[in-house]
């Protein structure tokens, strides 16, 4: 059974396609990059998996069962949306709270609505929240407030987050596009980890090929809503891109990341 599965997904924005007929199945345990030009619709399309945004044709199924279709959310769609985690560019942590209140967030959708308004929390969730800090290498950060942390140890705030929440699936919506050349490659080596060695499905969106290259095996292209290729990345090289994108490969090959991908070989 397929992690995620769309059929004919489409969505437009004041009469323009952002995405248009995109059919795509993504199996349990697989990792799966995203690659596009800016305005390509790849995360568009991360925000329609789970239900951030409604498309307005074609379906999307998470483990067999329809989160949305034609425009409307399945009614079982908040038991599915709280298998899939969702990281942000921006990390989306509250700076106010500690790292270990931005981590007990991810259990929200299954306490009650009072426990969640007064974020009142078992020992037995805070126990799990800190260990899910620990499987992302930053235990001891746990009482310090959120902002007081670097872009990438934000990251992986975001990251633990979405363990705490149980997430079998893991979205991430350009999770390296604001970090340094050493935070983006142990943010990338610590989802590469979850994939394989815990069997998390992971989608993620990235413009940096070098990074998609070097982490990823297979590789979906987007350009103008439309998947222009879903294959193996190794077969995703310069001339394919340049087929696919013309003079906006370059955005994708020599974006500024060569520092990035010079500290994902080290």
């Amino acid at each position: 059974m397929p992690a995620v599965l769309t059929q004919e997904l489409s969505k437009a924005f004041r009469g323009l396609y952002a995405l248009k007929g995109v059919t795509m199945q993504v199996n349990s345990g697989e990792m799966v990059a995203l690659v596009g030009a800016s305005g390509s619709g790849k995360s568009t399309l991360l925000r329609n998996l789970n239900g951030l945004q409604i498309a307005d044709q074609g379906m999307v199924e998470i483990f067999g069962s329809p989160l949305q279709t034609n425009g409307k959310l399945h009614s079982k769609a908040r038991r599915l949306r709280s298998q899939v985690g969702f990281i942000f560019q921006q990390f989306n942590l509250v700076n106010r709270l500690t790292v270990l209140e931005n981590v007990l967030v991810g259990n929200l959708s299954k306490v009650s609505l009072g426990r969640s308004l007064f974020h009142h929390f078992s020992e037995s969730e805070k126990l799990r929240a800190l260990s899910a800090l620990e499987r992302v290498g930053i235990l001891e950060q746990a009482y310090k407030r959120a902002s007081s942390l670097s872009g990438g140890q934000q990251q992986r705030v975001a990251i633990a987050r979405c363990l705490m929440q149980g997430a079998q699936i893991i979205l991430a919506d350009e999770p390296i596009a604001s970090l340094d050349p050493e935070s983006a490659r142990k943010v990338m080596e610590l989802l590469t980890h979850l994939n394989r060695d815990e069997g998390i499905t992971i989608i993620t969106s990235l413009h940096q090929v070098q990074m998609v290259r070097r982490y990823f095996d297979r590789a979906v292209a987007l350009r103008d809503g439309v998947v222009r290729f879903d294959g193996r990345t190794v077969e995703l090289n310069d001339a394919r891109l340049n087929e696919i994108y013309g003079a906006a490969a370059e955005e994708l090959v020599l974006s500024g990341h060569a520092e990035v991908f010079s500290a994902a070989k080290a």
